[in-house]
């Protein structure tokens, strides 16, 4: 065999042993993928027993326990008696993953912040924030990634009163102005909340804002597939509260 042809045999016999390599390279990634994200791909056989330990064992609760373990960090930080978190070995525990026992979608107001109201440490609590508390796509997705991928048992919408985007929401319909900017994307979002509280009269800020978390809420539960299967199996429950910037009191308002 001349050395041209014996180069063009072992260029060939590379090509055919490389493609079929690099797409099964590429089905094993996205079946990864798809294994993890739907969750729960280790809950039994031999993967099981390989599964790691949650970095924060104490947080695999069920929704109930959630919810309770919420509100109590909510009593102390507003009576002021906060726990000492020791952030440097959490730290630690956390670089090679997490499970937080709660997802809180909360304003994204200075003055809001969850993992203080609630007493929470690292690792505790996966906050998605934006000026509304509204479950936008993205809000939902990511949402969707702490209940199927992180296994978090509760999500939580929290308002809270005086909202800014819920009052330039009611001032945008009532003047019918459009605010500068992107500003706009946040009224559309607020808006079925505002225009129900103003067809009700009365204290309207406040209850425009209860109805926006009220809705959320109700968007959350309901989004499919994901948060909608997990709500129905009873592995996640879905509330809603209001923040008082006062006090620090978080109040329920809607559970499910």
């Amino acid at each position: 065999m001349c050395d041209q042809c014996s180069e063009s045999l072992h260029h060939q016999s590379l090509h055919q042993d490389v493609a079929p390599s690099r797409r099964s390279a590429m089905l094993f990634g996205a079946a990864a993928f798809g294994m993890a994200f739907a969750g729960g791909a280790v809950a039994n056989g031999a993967l099981a027993k390989e599964a790691k330990q949650p970095p924060k064992p104490e947080n695999v609760l069920s929704p109930d326990a959630s919810l309770k373990r919420l509100m109590e960090g909510n009593a102390r930080y507003v009576s002021g008696v906060a726990r000492r978190h020791d952030f440097k070995h959490e730290r630690e525990a956390l670089a090679g993953g997490q499970n937080p026992f709660a997802a809180v979608l909360s304003c994204a107001d200075s003055r809001i912040a969850p993992e203080y109201a609630f007493d929470s440490g690292r690792g505790d609590l996966f906050v998605c924030r934006v000026a509304g508390n509204f479950a936008g796509t993205e809000t939902i997705a990511s949402v969707e990634y702490a209940v199927a991928v992180l296994n978090a048992p509760l999500i939580l919408v929290l308002g809270h009163d005086a909202c800014g985007a819920v009052d330039a929401t009611l001032k945008a319909i009532k003047d019918n102005t459009s605010p500068p900017g992107h500003i706009p994307s946040l009224v559309d979002a607020i808006a079925p909340a505002a225009k129900a509280a103003m067809q009700q009269g009365g204290d309207v800020l406040n209850k425009a804002i209860r109805q926006n978390v009220i809705d959320n809420v109700a968007k959350l539960k309901s989004a499919a597939p994901i948060l909608n299967a997990a709500v129905e199996q009873g592995k996640l429950k879905v509330v809603g509260g209001i923040y008082r910037l006062t006090t620090g009191t978080v109040d329920l308002i809607a559970q499910g």
